[in-house]
């Protein structure tokens, strides 16, 4: 069975935190990717990135539900839920954006650890990372269709 490290793409587009989110649109159309694992200057792995998340910051942003009770304010729902989804709409640095939690895999980790991970958790990119935390690969849906089918380029 192959493992990760064997079917991952190595030379991994980046970005940073501190790019713009103009950059980074520009890279996903530019490459034809739907994504981007966002590293720090030592190449670890910071966040994700994708082209969900420019779609998300385009959606209106859902005020809370609140009751005014004596010129009062009373939120019915936490406020957080807004305050993250303001700063996502008026994102200007990958950061502001990203996902900071992605799933990983080290580079001995089955295909089918990688495509549950895709599966149950419904992502389309798993970065691969060593023990330190350092990118060495990124695995797409299309790299787990080609090691489970086959090269159909030939």
């Amino acid at each position: 069975m192959k493992k990760a490290g064997e079917i991952m793409t190595k030379n991994v587009i980046t970005v940073n935190a501190g790019d713009d989110v103009e950059k980074m649109a520009r890279l996903l159309l530019e490459h034809r990717i739907s994504g981007l694992p966002v590293v720090d200057d030592s190449g670890k792995l910071v966040g994700v990135v994708s082209e969900t998340d420019l779609v998300l910051q385009e959606k209106p942003v859902r005020t809370p539900f609140y009751v005014v009770i004596f010129d009062s304010p009373i939120y019915l729902e936490k406020p957080n839920r807004f305050i993250h989804d303001i700063k996502r709409a008026v994102a200007q640095k990958v950061g502001d954006l990203m996902s900071t939690k992605p799933y990983t895999v080290g580079p001995e980790a089955s295909i089918e650890d990688v495509a549950t991970i895709m599966t149950e958790k419904d992502v389309n990119r798993v970065p691969v990372v060593d023990d330190d935390g350092k990118l060495i690969g990124i695995i797409t849906r299309q790299d787990i269709i080609k090691a489970s089918f086959g090269d159909t380029d030939r």
